[in-house]
């Protein structure tokens, strides 16, 4: 790997933690705000709707402004308006501020993500994209439970009173605002915003045809269904998102409810799916030269298969060691499929089509999977009907089901 292009990976990935670590943060602040405000589940969970739809609509647009802009600029803007926005929330105290909020966020953050991705085969060799791809996503799964330990530290704080008190959670918030400074910060560093860069920079060929040709490239979502390696990993993309949002969705009332777990357990549960993800970042190390698909594959089949088995786990340790293997699992799937499309899509138009496909189906499938399993659970449930245990049992083989769309690389997929 060229030592510069090193540094400024490592540099990006550093600020993708501090800000993925304070976003993780604000969102538990977000719905612990709504909960504040209206005392309903419901409407907890309806703030998961609002961040579904900005990914659901801009994914488009996403694409067309990342072929148009210049990528470190378009990644330093995106981070410096959420930083922005997120520092504005704590001072209306109105549920349809917040709701607006947690709509608008998403916006830029699809933006950001498509740019993101895009560029990290430019900084990396071929041959580094799993490694690379598994700390990026790592940053930002695996900071789920500090993110959660660190909302919770913050909120407990004695000073909160006084001022902060008329202002739920408003430290918090500000907290989340300076992380996506930081992270700005770096990938200002990373790619010299004193000069041009040439990790990601476009070279001047390169950005002549984008000037000139952008509008004839495909720029629709569904035309990232036409490329051959999109139609095989998008659908375990889904299925793996189908089977954490069901997880996070019910996992406490699996663990609290069937189990008879305690906060604290539940506590564990989070910090062992985080674990399991650092185990799956080894993994994904130790198996670079492996097919990246059939890693995809792999780690679809054990996210399915323990979801699967954790829904009928008679004992609150089971589901430990479960809740671990599945971190493991999703960080192994997600990140092959991320690396697939990142070493064999050659086109620039394509990648950065491809990733914002690939972030419209993990926020959909991660917000529609928690929304649709805890309701459809809580009905069946409310039924007498055994509803948690039944729904994660379907998601599991749902994800099973999908490691079987997937196939190897074959050199037709390098070409496309």
């Amino acid at each position: 790997m060229n030592l510069r292009t090193q540094v400024d990976f490592r540099r990006l990935l550093v600020g993708q933690g501090a800000s993925a670590l304070g976003d993780w943060m604000g969102t538990f602040a977000l719905m612990a705000l709504v909960d504040h405000l209206s005392d309903s589940a419901a409407a907890v969970g309806g703030i998961l709707a609002f961040r579904l739809i900005p990914a659901a609509l801009g994914g488009t647009l996403a694409a067309k402004l990342v072929n148009r802009w210049d990528r470190r600029r378009t990644m330093i803007t995106m981070d410096l308006l959420r930083a922005v926005m997120i520092a504005v929330v704590p001072f209306v105290q109105e549920l349809w501020w917040v709701y607006l909020w947690a709509f608008a966020l998403e916006a830029p953050s699809v933006v950001f993500l498509a740019s993101r991705d895009s560029s990290i085969p430019d900084l990396v060799d071929e041959s580094d994209l799993p490694l690379a791809n598994a700390a990026m996503m790592g940053s930002s799964y695996g900071n789920i439970p500090v993110g959660a330990g660190l909302f919770a530290l913050f909120a407990a704080l004695p000073f909160n009173e006084g001022w902060l008190g008329s202002h739920p959670y408003a430290l918090v918030f500000w907290i989340d605002a300076l992380t996506f400074g930081v992270s700005a910060y770096f990938i200002a560093r990373a790619l010299g915003l004193g000069g041009r860069g040439p990790s990601i920079e476009q070279a001047p060929e390169s950005a002549a045809v984008l000037g000139s040709e952008v509008s004839a490239a495909p720029s629709r979502l569904r035309d990232a269904w036409s490329v051959p390696l999109v139609r095989r990993v998008l659908p375990a993309t889904a299925a793996a998102a189908i089977g954490l949002g069901a997880l996070f969705s019910l996992g406490i009332k699996l663990v609290q409810e069937e189990l008879n777990a305690s906060d604290i357990e539940y506590g564990i549960l989070i910090v062992l799916f985080g674990a399991g993800a650092g185990v799956g970042l080894a993994l994904t190390h130790r198996s670079r030269h492996t097919d990246l698909l059939v890693l995809t594959r792999r780690g679809a089949l054990v996210m399915g298969a323990l979801v699967a088995l954790m829904s009928q786990s008679p004992t609150v340790w089971l589901t430990f060691l479960g809740a671990a293997g599945f971190g493991a699992g999703a960080t192994v799937a997600l990140t092959s499929g991320m690396s697939a499309l990142q070493a064999r899509i050659p086109s620039e138009e394509e990648r950065v089509l491809a990733f914002s496909a690939f972030h419209v189906v993990i926020r959909i499938g991660l917000g529609a999977a928690a929304l649709g399993a805890g309701a459809i659970g809580d009905g069946l449930n409310g039924a007498g009907l055994p509803g948690t245990r039944s729904v994660l049992l379907a998601s599991g083989l749902i994800v099973l089901a999908s490691a079987a769309t997937v196939r190897p690389i074959v050199d037709v997929d390098r070409v496309a």
